[in-house]
């Protein structure tokens, strides 16, 4: 494993248990891409990653990772957490830039009464974002 991707994880470890979510914003790009559920399409861009980030970290409850694999600056991040009553199980799957800033990241979760209890917490919150960033925009 390289010092970078070492210093990575332990930087993200941190802000993950921490909830962060200053510290967060430091480490992504800023075009930094997100595939999560319940999304298909990636969702794009410094803020709307960071907020949907921050929305997920403070959601799902005792978050843990388990296992990790790395490929130079390809990572892939078991975890373990619940949402309510609802366990859940999932990979990040994270791309770090020449700058080591995560540039991609996709998340996969399972299982799908999770995700639908996951997303029915957080659609509301994100339609909420989206609406207030689509008025400043205007």
């Amino acid at each position: 494993m390289s010092d970078a991707a070492t210093a990575f994880l332990d930087h993200w470890h941190r802000i993950v248990a921490e909830k962060d979510l200053e510290a967060l914003a430091d480490i992504l790009a800023d075009d930094v891409r997100i595939g999560a559920p319940p999304y298909w399409q990636k969702l794009q861009g410094h803020a709307l990653v960071h907020h949907l980030l921050g929305l997920i970290i403070h959601t799902i409850e005792d978050f843990v990772y388990h296992r990790e694999w790395l490929n130079d600056r390809e990572l892939a991040l078991e975890f373990k957490g619940h949402v309510g009553e609802e366990d859940l199980q999932g990979i990040d799957l994270i791309t770090l830039d020449e700058r080591g800033l995560v540039r991609n990241i996709d998340v996969l979760m399972r299982p799908v009464n999770s995700v639908i209890t996951l997303r029915e917490i957080i659609s509301p919150q994100m339609a909420a974002f989206l609406a207030k960033a689509s008025e400043v925009s205007d």
